[in-house]
C-alpha cells in the first residue's frame, strides 16, 4: 500500500494556486442570473429546435474494454460506492501507454453525425479517470504523452466548426486519479480542474456546450463556482451549461449549509437538466436532454449488445415529444472506429430522419400526454402524433383540441379518418397503413398551439382510469429494504403524488438479492387498481411481484409481472358466486424482486385506484 500511495504523491499534475484574498468575481456576464425571458429563448433556440445530437465517450479504457471511468478500481475517495485511502488501478491507469487510434477521422465522424441527422455533438474531454484527451498544461497524463501524440479535441473541434456543427465538450469535475480531489479544503483541485476548463473555453474556438458531470460528494465551500461560472461566460458568452457543474455537492458535513448565495445555486442548475440512460419523463415546461448509451457501455465494450435502429428512432421520438433532447452516445474502438452496431443505429435514424425529420425538428412537446400508445408534438400550425401502438379497433381518441382539425394525412401518404367534437378529437388509420416503429400523422389546424399547452391525454386504460375509482394513494408513505445515497426519504412523496417528469425521481433501494419496498396506505382501502411505472429503459424492477397485506405481517402475494413493461396495469378482485368482483381490501401493499444477481429496486410512480373504507 505504501507504494501505491507515493507513487499517487508523484503523479504528473501542475498546481494552479489562488489566495484567500481573492475578491468576489463578477456574474455580470452570467445569463442564468441576467438575461430576460425572451434573451433566453434566443440563447436556447438551436438546442430546442435540434432535438437529436451525438455523445462521444472514450478514452484509453478502451484498450481493455473497461467502462470508462467506473472501469477504474483504485478506491474513490470522498466519493460514491468505493471508500478507504487514495489507491491507483495499476492495469486501468496503464492504459494510456498503448492508446494510439491512428484510424480516427474527425471530419468523417462529423459528417457521419450530419448525414444521420443530428444536430450537435459533445465529446468527452476529460471522465471520471482523469485523463485528459486534450493538449493540457496542467497534467502529464494526457493525449499528448500516449503514443497518438495529438490533441483529439482539437481534431474535433476543428471538425466540427468546418462542417457547421455545433460543439460541445464533456468534463468530469469529479476525479479519481488526481491526488488533490477532495483533498482537506480542496483549493488546490478546485482551482486546477477551473484551470483546465479555462484551456478548454480559451484554444477550441466557439464552443456551444459545456456538459459538466458531478462534482461528487462533498460540501459547497469546496469549490468556487463563483470564480467557474464568471470565467466561462466571460470566454464563451453564449455557451450552454447543462446542470452537473455542482451535482452530488453536498450538503455532506455538518459544517455544510449548502450553496454560499442564491445566485450560486440558480447558474449552477445550468439551462438544461439530463435524464441519463433513460428516456426523460414527460416535461414541457423545462429544457432537458436524455442521455443513451447504445452500445453495452458508454465507452466500446465490443462489438455486441446494441441499442436496435427500431429502438433508437423510438428513443427520439419520444424524448421530443416528451419536451426534450435525445443526446445518443458513440463509443469508438482503440483504434478511433466506430463499431458496426453503433454504425447501423446512428445511420437507420438518419435515414427516417430524412423521411420524418419535419414531425421532429423545431416541434414543441404536446399537447397530448405521452403513453404506451406514444406521444404528441407541434410546430406551427402542424400537430404531429407519434403512435407506437393501435387500439384494437384501429382508432385513438384524445382530450378535446380547441383548434379546428381541417386535414389530416400520415407522413407515408396514406389516408387518415378523423372526426372532431366538443368533447373529443379521435384519428383511424387502416391497419395496412400503420408503420413500424412509430407510425406519424400530420394534424393541420387552423390556429398553432402555444408551447408548453397541455390539453390531457389519449383515452386509453393506462392513461384514463377513473373508471378504477378515485386516488386513494394521495397521502402514502414507503419503506424500503434498505437506504441508498441515491434516494432522499423526503422525496418519496413523489412516488404517489407530485410531478416525478420535473426531475426524473424514482426511489432507489441499495443493491441486494431481494430488494423490497412496503407501501402504507394510511388506513384499509378498497383498491380495485394499481398503476405501475418504471423509467423508460430501466429494467431493475424485471419479475416484480406485487403483495397486499391488511396488517402488515400476513402476506398474500396477488401479482407478478408476466415481463417488463414501461407501464404495469394491475387489476385486483376476488372470484365470488361465480363473477370477478373487483376490489381487494388491504392497507400495505408490498412490492419487491428476486433474483440471483443483486440489483436495486426501482420504481418512479405507484398509483393506487379505489375507495376508503370506514
Amino acid at each position: 500500500m505504501k507504494h501505491i500511495i507515493a507513487a499517487l504523491l508523484l503523479c504528473p499534475f501542475l498546481s494552479h494556486a489562488t489566495t484567500p484574498t481573492e475578491p468576489s468575481p463578477s456574474l455580470a456576464k452570467v445569463p442564468q442570473l441576467t438575461e430576460s425571458p425572451e434573451q433566453r429563448t434566443e440563447r436556447m433556440q438551436w438546442f430546442r429546435d435540434g432535438k437529436y445530437g451525438m455523445f462521444i465517450h472514450w478514452g484509453p479504457c478502451t484498450i481493455g474494454q473497461k467502462e470508462i471511468g467506473w472501469g477504474r478500481e483504485g478506491n474513490r475517495p470522498w466519493d460514491i460506492n468505493k471508500h478507504g485511502p487514495r489507491t491507483s488501478d495499476p492495469e486501468y491507469d496503464e492504459y494510456y501507454k498503448q492508446f494510439n487510434p491512428e484510424k480516427f477521422d474527425a471530419d468523417a465522424l462529423v459528417k457521419l453525425a450530419k448525414a444521420s441527422g443530428m444536430k450537435y455533438m459533445v465529446l468527452v474531454t476529460k471522465h471520471h479517470d482523469g485523463f485528459s484527451m486534450f493538449d493540457t498544461k496542467m497534467s502529464d497524463y494526457s493525449i499528448m504523452h500516449a503514443p497518438y501524440k495529438r490533441d483529439i479535441v482539437k481534431a474535433f473541434a476543428d471538425a466540427c466548426h468546418r462542417n457547421g456543427m455545433p460543439m460541445g465538450l464533456y468534463y468530469s469535475t469529479r476525479d479519481w486519479y488526481h491526488p488533490d480531489y477532495l483533498v482537506g479544503d480542496n483549493k488546490k483541485y478546485d482551482a486546477w480542474y477551473r484551470a483546465q476548463i479555462k484551456e478548454l473555453l480559451t484554444n477550441y474556438g466557439k464552443v456551444d456546450v459545456l456538459w459538466f458531470d458531478h462534482v461528487g460528494g462533498r460540501d459547497w465551500s469546496k469549490w468556487r463556482f463563483d470564480d467557474l461560472f464568471s470565467m466561462m461566460y466571460d470566454l464563451q458568452p453564449e455557451m450552454l451549461v447543462n446542470n452537473r457543474a455542482a451535482k452530488f455537492c453536498g450538503p455532506s458535513t455538518p459544517e455544510d449549509k449548502g450553496p454560499a448565495t442564491k445566485e450560486i445555486a440558480k447558474m449552477t442548475k445550468g439551462d438544461y437538466y439530463t435524464p441519463e440512460g433513460r428516456i426523460g419523463s414527460m416535461d414541457i415546461y423545462d429544457d432537458w436532454e436524455s442521455c443513451i448509451h447504445i452500445g453495452k457501455g458508454w465507452s466500446y465494450r465490443g462489438e455486441e449488445e446494441f441499442q436496435s435502429p427500431d429502438k433508437c428512432i423510438k428513443m427520439l421520438v419520444s424524448c421530443t415529444t416528451g419536451g426534450g433532447n435525445l443526446l445518443l452516445n458513440v463509443g469508438p474502438r482503440p483504434d478511433g472506429t466506430l463499431a458496426d452496431g453503433e454504425l447501423r443505429s446512428v445511420k437507420a435514424v438518419g435515414a427516417w430522419l430524412e423521411k420524418y425529420g419535419d414531425a421532429i425538428y423545431g416541434t414543441r412537446g404536446g399537447p397530448y400526454k405521452n403513453g404506451k400508445w406514444g406521444g404528441s408534438c407541434h410546430k406551427g400550425n402542424k400537430l404531429y402524433l407519434h403512435v407506437y401502438e393501435w387500439p384494437e379497433d384501429d382508432r385513438l381518441s384524445f382530450d378535446p383540441m380547441p383548434r379546428k382539425i381541417i386535414a389530416a394525412r400520415t407522413l407515408d401518404g396514406a389516408n387518415v379518418e378523423f372526426s372532431q367534437t366538443d368533447d373529443s378529437l379521435s384519428v383511424a388509420v387502416a391497419k395496412n397503413d400503420q408503420v413500424k416503429p412509430v407510425t406519424v400523422i400530420e394534424l393541420t389546424m387552423n390556429a398553432p398551439i402555444e408551447p408548453g399547452t397541455l390539453l390531457g391525454h389519449a383515452k386509453v386504460i393506462s392513461d384514463n382510469m377513473s373508471e378504477f375509482g378515485d386516488d386513494i394513494g394521495g397521502e402514502a408513505t414507503l419503506t424500503t429494504s434498505s437506504s441508498c445515497q441515491h434516494d432522499q426519504p423526503s422525496d418519496h412523496s413523489h412516488l404517489f403524488r407530485g410531478n416525478p417528469a420535473k426531475n426524473g425521481y424514482a426511489f432507489h433501494t441499495d443493491t441486494e438479492e431481494n430488494p423490497w419496498a412496503v407501501i402504507d396506505l394510511k388506513g384499509m382501502k378498497k383498491i380495485n387498481a394499481v398503476l405501475i411505472e418504471n423509467r423508460s429503459t430501466d429494467r431493475r424492477s424485471e419479475g416484480l411481484i406485487l403483495s397486499i397485506s391488511k396488517d402488515g405481517k400476513s402476506w398474500e402475494q396477488v401479482w407478478q409481472a408476466p415481463d417488463w413493461q414501461e407501464k404495469w396495469l394491475v387489476t385486483l378482485g376476488t372470484f365470488h358466486a361465480g363473477i370477478n368482483v373487483p376490489g381487494r381490501e388491504a392497507r400495505y401493499v408490498r412490492v419487491e424482486t428476486k433474483g440471483s444477481l443483486p440489483r436495486p429496486l426501482i420504481l418512479q410512480r405507484m398509483t393506487f385506484l379505489g375507495e376508503d373504507l370506514p
